[in-house]
């Protein structure tokens, strides 16, 4: 097999290939051009996007040359793949001003240089298709039994699905025939969710570029996609309970990020690190079969360099030590600042838990309480109506907030 599939393979990267054996082969012939799509539907892309474009790395690193594919054009119907409904319009402006965001991401993390790796926009050739030139071209290529078999579409029918994400499937696989006659795309790789879209583009590409076995070795293409990431427990990956954990500090603060990768379940570490790092395989199991904890450390610092550079790894890192060991540096923990004259009345407990959102309302804090699970600067506190004054400050008159064992905030006095 091809050495950057076997690394893919290794590294649990692969699910599905409509041809293994003849992707392996031209891989080994000559570099191939790949991409990967996403839809801006959001202004930013969440850690269970990136599997792909981690893939996308590992290929462009064997000498392959990679596209990432933002689907501005796309995003205005919405891919009904793995949705139980139909995704909320959203208007042409913000799916633009979503392109530019999620470009910016991916550019930090891929480093397009225009040669081995750039970006593309679907909006290109699909804002002024003509409705009826392209039923006549493309939807007369497609069966509509076939698109039926999808697990996407049936589970959608059970439910109802809409005829404007039906259509979804013969514009992604109009994407994959657009870009294989501008940049000679023959792969596209993505989630397994995306199996029926990307088999479809295989297929249209043959259907209409095809004919006779010489044109048919001109235009091959190949689909390739990865297994659905979960957790241990069977959840989807990158779920939190405030959500998905996202690459915007802004949506997803870096400690928060960072805390994420640190409290991954145990069973999860060594699978996380061969997907979400590009640390060698040996040097993996070495971590692995180490301290789980320090491993833990390791993965958190790792995938929070890759994403958010290494002096806002650092900088988490440091942060972390400062709320779980008293050592490193506080001023990195997540920091509400908040005045001397409030302090000086007086602090509802549960109102500052609420206030540092360490809690979603009062009567969260209240539970927290009433279970142990909050602590001032390490000493927990058993009553609901406790009232946080200057004698509760630490030495560098702050403090810092616990709620349960894992999430913290330090609490700074202007």
């Amino acid at each position: 097999m091809n050495k950057a599939l076997e690394t893919l393979k290794q590294r649990g990267f692969f699910a599905q290939c409509t041809d293994e054996k003849g992707l392996s082969d031209l891989m080994d012939k000559e570099p191939v051009t790949f991409y990967v799509g996403c839809d801006p539907t959001g202004p930013s892309l969440h850690i269970g996007h990136m599997v792909p474009f981690f893939a996308l790395r590992h290929l462009r690193n064997a000498g392959h040359r990679g596209i990432a594919l933002i689907g501005g054009g796309t995003a205005r119907i919405g891919d009904p793949s793995g949705k139980t409904e139909m995704r909320k319009m959203i208007s042409y402006e913000d799916i633009d001003a979503n392109v530019e965001k999620i470009k910016a991401q991916l550019d930090r993390f891929i480093g397009f240089d225009g040669e081995t790796a750039f970006s593309e926009n679907n909006k290109n050739w699909l804002a002024d298709l003509n409705y009826i030139d392209f039923l006549r071209d493309i939807g007369s290529c497609f069966s509509v039994n076939k698109m039926l078999t999808f697990e996407a579409y049936r589970q959608r029918l059970e439910r109802g699905l809409s005829f404007i994400e039906f259509n979804y499937q013969l514009l992604q696989a109009y994407d994959f025939y657009c870009l294989h006659q501008r940049h000679n795309v023959v792969l596209q790789i993505g989630g397994d969710d995306q199996w029926g879209n990307i088999t479809a583009g295989v297929d249209l590409i043959r259907r209409k570029l095809g004919g006779t076995t010489e044109l048919n070795a001109l235009h091959q293409a190949y689909g390739l996609t990865f297994p659905l990431i979960t957790r241990s427990d069977g959840k989807k990956m990158g779920k939190t309970e405030k959500g998905a954990v996202f690459l915007d500090p802004a949506l997803t603060p870096v400690f928060d990020f960072f805390q994420y990768w640190r409290n991954v379940a145990d069973p999860d570490v060594e699978k996380f690190f061969k997907l979400f790092t590009f640390l060698p395989l040996e040097e993996i199991s070495e971590i692995c079969s180490g301290n789980i904890n320090q491993a833990k450390e390791k993965l958190a610092w790792e995938v929070t360099s890759l994403i958010h550079g290494k002096e806002e790894a650092d900088k988490a890192l440091a942060g972390a030590k400062a709320a779980f060991s008293g050592e490193g540096d506080k001023s990195q923990m997540p920091t509400l600042e908040l005045s001397m004259p409030e302090l000086e009345g007086g602090l509802g407990l549960l109102s500052l838990f609420t206030t540092a959102k360490l809690t979603a309302s009062n009567a969260d804090a209240r539970r927290l309480v009433q279970q142990n699970g909050a602590a001032l600067n390490g000493k927990v506190v058993s009553d609901v109506k406790y009232t946080v004054t200057r004698a509760d400050l630490d030495s560098d008159g702050e403090l810092v907030l616990r709620a349960g064992k894992k999430k913290f905030c330090r609490v700074v006095f202007n």
